[in-house]
């Protein structure tokens, strides 16, 4: 019984939802391999071969991989679907697109975001945004799964001494082609992957008083900068800061609320953080429930009080 683990990689570095990936395959049981299909993606292999208990790495290099391209992506996890039980994606945007195909064309059933393995068969993962969770027992040959990073920890980056097997890239496919992309550039930590994050809600009232607000604080821990859907559909922050069921789900050490009222969408997205703090001026604030610290005050005086203090 052995486990495949697909890299989600910038073809340069690993990026870190694949090391909590790894810890998923390998409470399957068996050997764990990595598929690291790229672009000019040798760098990305041989961090792949050093994350602690993976046992090979599986590098597809072709122009065609360059960009991620589910078509092609998936064509190349099928070309060696068959020497696996379990294929494992990492439940993020790109592993979203490309996991369904491969199922689809395996004829079995996607197993989605796990949180935990009960057994080679068996998983856990949440429902109702995560009011409930669902045990689900799978009698596939194959089991495709997407594993949500913030329920496992991460293995260690270094450590593996991994071999490195060159596969050949499967021939592009000419249903899609690359055609650009913007990618948002900030110096703070990326969300999914920050210890601390600082979030704000649709209580700020503007874009402007978002910032103003939320980016001395952030500053001053080292934080990335997290909002509430309703602030995000206000315009008072951008999409890809979203925390949330439709958005990122995140698991910090700490996270600041500040001005969020704690509907189920959002809590569904941080409610894991290992220390939650809240500041909302409204004492029936759902966001309490849920939080180890509560100030119940008005952000506008006590977010730069605390920015102060620190």
């Amino acid at each position: 019984m052995t486990a495949l683990v697909i890299a989600e990689h910038d073809n340069a570095t690993v990026k870190s939802a694949t090391l909590n990936t790894v810890t998923a395959a390998l409470a399957c049981g068996g050997e764990v391999h990595v598929l690291v299909a790229g672009e000019n993606a040798g760098e990305a292999a041989k961090a792949a071969a050093q994350i602690a208990g993976v046992a090979k790495v599986l590098h597809a290099d072709g122009a065609g991989l360059g960009h991620g391209l589910a078509e092609n992506v998936a064509a190349q996890v099928l070309a060696v679907a068959g020497n696996y039980s379990h294929i494992l994606f990492p439940a993020t945007a790109s592993g979203k697109n490309v996991a369904p195909r491969v199922a689809a064309k395996l004829d079995v059933s996607q197993i989605s975001d796990i949180t935990k393995v009960d057994s080679p068969d068996t998983f856990e993962r949440p429902i109702y945004a995560g009011n409930a969770i669902a045990t689900v027992q799978s009698g596939d040959s194959v089991k495709v799964i997407t594993v949500r990073g913030t329920g496992f920890d991460a293995a260690a980056a270094t450590g593996g001494l991994a071999a490195v097997e060159s596969l050949s890239a499967v021939a592009a496919s000419d249903k899609s082609s690359f055609v650009g992309s913007e990618i948002a550039k900030s110096e703070r930590p990326e969300l999914t992957a920050a210890k601390i994050i600082v979030s704000g809600g649709r209580a700020l009232g503007s874009a402007e008083k978002f910032t103003e607000v939320m980016t001395p604080l952030a500053d001053k821990l080292g934080a990335a900068i997290g909002a509430s859907r309703a602030a995000v559909d206000a315009g008072y922050a951008p999409n890809d800061l979203q925390v949330g069921q439709t958005g990122k789900i995140v698991a910090p050490q700490l996270y600041i609320a500040a001005g969020i009222s704690g509907a189920i969408q959002h809590l569904a997205g941080m409610k894991d953080s290992k220390v939650i703090v809240a500041i909302n001026k409204d004492p029936e604030a759902p966001i309490f429930s849920v939080a180890d610290y509560g100030l119940e005050a008005d952000l506008f005086t006590a977010v730069p009080e605390l920015v102060k203090a620190l």
